[in-house]
């Protein structure tokens, strides 16, 4: 199987091909976020190195989120539209999974971050590859308050730099923090983990997982009170 992975959710992007569990290339970027311009070199770069025509994918896995609302947005709009057009798979991988699948130890509790701000994230907990704290938008309370249920050695990975002070305080050397390095989302993981889940049943009805609704999409609802159980994405 062929596939093309992708994640745009956060500052961070990450593209890689595989093929039958190899990763045949992968890019990671870190600069500000410009992925809009940057994703679609990157593709059709990578896919001319490798020899691939669009015609050889057999599968697309995106990150839906949550993270960025453009950021997710423009990945998943992009693998959309080339399952659609290519008449292939789709894969949608929580963009906190592919974090923390960097980590293999199978012993300790995974937890992944992206910061939102105001002691605000979003978060999950994962132990040997299976979410066992659903991802959410949560208060570094609501996560510590978890964290303290469970006897695990902890390992925190991703957005995490605003929380150590209180992390290191609440658990103190159960708790670790992943290397700069592991903190950047890993194309071929993402691959990887696609290539062992089901394909979206309908790729049109397909949106973002952004985990708590935007300003725009609250102020829509508001609006619109009466069809609140439309899909504001779709609806847009």
């Amino acid at each position: 199987m062929k596939i093309l992975a992708m994640d745009t959710s956060n500052q961070p992007m990450t593209v890689a091909l595989s093929a039958d569990g190899v990763v045949i290339d992968q890019r990671v970027t870190n600069e500000k976020r410009n992925h809009s311009l940057q994703l679609l070199p990157y593709i059709d770069e990578m896919m001319h190195d490798a020899g691939w025509q669009p015609t050889d994918l057999n599968r697309i896995v995106v990150a839906e989120g949550p993270g960025s609302y453009t950021g997710v947005r423009i990945g998943v709009t992009t693998a959309k539209t080339l399952a659609a057009t290519l008449h292939i798979e789709l894969v949608g991988v929580s963009s906190l999974q592919t974090l923390a699948a960097n980590i293999e130890d199978a012993t300790s509790l995974v937890v992944p971050i992206f910061d939102a701000r105001n002691q605000n994230m979003y978060s999950g907990v994962y132990l040997a590859g299976k979410n066992v704290w659903a991802d959410r938008h949560n208060h570094i309370d609501d996560l510590v308050a978890y964290l303290a249920t469970t006897t695990q050695a902890i390992m925190v990975i991703g957005e995490y730099a605003n929380f150590v002070d209180i992390l290191t305080t609440t658990f103190g050397d159960r708790v670790q923090f992943a290397p700069e390095n592991d903190n950047l989302p890993n194309g071929g993981r993402l691959a990887e983990l696609g290539a062992n889940m089901p394909p979206i049943e309908n790729v049109h009805t397909f949106v973002p997982n952004y985990l708590r609704v935007s300003q725009a999409e609250a102020e829509w609802q508001a609006k619109h009170p009466n069809e609140t159980g439309n899909d504001y994405v779709e609806e847009v």
